[in-house]
C-alpha cells in the first residue's frame, strides 16, 4: 500500500494565515507531488462539538467556511478527499475500542490536552468528549490507514499518543493498524506564526487572526496596526528582529523574488533585517512591503473563492461524494478491527460452523 495523508481543521471560524502557513500551502505541495496515493481532508465538526456542544450552530455555519477556503487554496477534489468527521459514523465505533488501550491518567499527562483545558478554563469541569479527544484522533487517522500526519509541532503529543494506540492495539490483537509519522512545517517560521498583536499563536478567539478571505483592504489594516518593536519609536533607534511580528512573518512568505518585485533597494531579507537593526528604517515602510507580499499571496485565493462562492450546492455535493468515499475506507478499518478483536460474530463461518457441531454433539447425547 502506498503513502496516505490524514489531515484537518476545526470548522470553528473561517481559516486564517496561520493555518495557511502551518499546513494549508503544504497540503497543496502535497497534493501536487504526486508522492501520495491517497490524500483525506477532514472537516472535524464531531471534534469542534467537545467544547461547543452548546453552540451547534456555529459549527453548522462554519463547514461552508472551511470548506470554501480549502477549495481557494487550491485543494482540488478531484486529487484529494474533503470530507465531514461526523459523516462518517465508523469512525465513533473505532473511538469507542481503543478507550480501552487508554488510561484517564495518560491523558491527563497530555500536554497539548492539558494546555487546550486551561485556554477553555475547563479545569474544574471537563467534558468526557473533550478530554477523550486524543483517542478521537487516532480513530480518524487509523481509519484511513493514514502512513503521515502534517501537523503543526502543537500537536506532536496527539501524535504521539495515537502511536501508542495502535502499537498497543497490534500488540493485542495482531497486527491491523498502520502507525504514522508526523509531518512538521518545513520553514522554522511556520511552525507557530503568531498573532498580529504578537501574542504566540493567531487565534480566532483572540481577535488577532488575519483571514485568508480578509479583503484586500481588512489585510492592510491589519499589517498596519501590527506589532513590532516597543523600543523602535523613532526611525533612527536601532530595531530588534527578535519577538518582531512583521519579521517574523516576512520569514513565513518571502519569497526568492519578493525584493526584486517590491522593494529591489534591498538584495534580500538579511539585509533588510541589518539595516533595521543598525537603525534609520521605520517600521511603516517594513509593513508597507510585507502588505505587498502578503496581497500578491492572497489575491488568487480570494478570487478562486469567488468562483466557488457561485455555487455552494456544488461546494456542498464535493463534501456529500466526499464523505460518502471516506466512509467506504473507514468501514474497511472497522471490518478489519471487529475481526482482529473477534466481534465479527456473524461474519466468522468458523466461530459459527464449531458451534454448530459443539450443540449437535452435545444434542445426540
Amino acid at each position: 500500500m502506498g503513502k496516505v495523508i490524514l489531515t484537518g481543521d476545526r470548522p470553528t471560524g473561517r481559516l486564517h494565515l496561520g493555518h495557511y502557513v502551518g499546513s494549508l500551502k503544504r497540503r497543496v505541495e502535497l497534493q501536487n507531488s504526486g508522492a501520495f496515493e491517497k490524500i483525506f481532508i477532514m472537516i472535524a465538526d464531531a471534534q469542534a462539538l467537545t467544547d461547543n456542544a452548546d453552540n451547534p450552530e456555529k459549527i453548522r455555519q462554519n463547514i461552508i467556511e472551511v470548506a470554501l477556503d480549502y477549495l481557494s487554496v487550491g485543494l482540488d477534489p478531484k486529487q484529494v478527499t474533503l470530507f465531514i468527521q461526523s459523516q462518517v459514523p465508523e469512525l465513533c465505533e473505532l473511538a469507542f475500542y481503543y478507550m480501552n488501550l487508554v488510561t484517564v491518567s495518560r491523558l491527563q499527562r497530555n500536554p497539548t490536552v492539558k494546555t487546550e483545558i486551561q485556554m477553555r478554563n475547563f479545569e474544574a469541569s471537563i467534558p468526557v468528549g473533550f478530554f477523550t479527544y486524543p483517542i478521537s484522533q487516532a480513530s480518524d487517522i487509523t481509519a484511513f490507514k493514514a502512513t503521515t500526519v502534517p501537523v503543526g509541532e502543537d500537536q506532536k503529543p496527539m501524535i504521539e499518543q495515537t502511536r501508542e494506540i495502535v502499537n498497543r492495539f497490534n500488540y493485542i490483537y495482531g497486527e491491523t493498524l498502520i502507525e504514522p509519522e508526523i509531518m512538521l512545517p518545513d520553514n522554522a517560521a511556520c511552525l507557530r506564526l503568531p498573532g498580529t498583536d504578537g501574542k504566540a499563536k493567531m487565534s480566532k478567539s483572540l481577535g488577532n487572526c488575519i483571514y485568508l478571505s480578509d479583503t484586500a483592504e481588512e489585510v492592510r489594516k491589519k499589517i498596519m496596526s501590527m506589532y513590532t518593536d516597543p523600543t523602535h519609536i523613532r526611525v533612527e533607534d536601532p530595531g530588534k528582529i527578535e519577538g518582531n511580528t512583521v519579521f517574523t512573518y516576512l520569514d513565513a512568505f518571502c519569497k526568492p523574488d519578493s525584493f526584486e518585485k517590491h522593494w529591489p533597494e534591498y538584495p534580500d531579507l538579511n539585509a533588510l533585517k541589518e539595516h533595521y537593526q543598525r537603525g534609520g528604517l521605520g517600521d511603516v515602510k517594513v509593513k508597507k512591503f510585507l502588505n505587498a507580499i502578503l496581497q500578491e499571496e492572497l489575491e488568487p485565493i480570494r478570487q478562486r473563492r469567488k468562483e466557488f462562492e457561485k455555487d455552494i450546492p456544488g461546494v456542498y455535493e464535493i463534501l456529500r461524494q466526499g464523505s460518502l468515499h471516506a466512509r467506504e475506507v473507514a468501514a474497511e478499518t472497522l471490518a478489519d478491527v471487529r475481526r482482529a478483536m473477534k466481534i465479527d460474530y456473524f461474519d466468522d463461518a468458523a466461530l459459527i460452523a464449531e458451534h454448530t457441531r459443539k450443540f449437535a454433539e452435545g444434542n445426540k447425547g
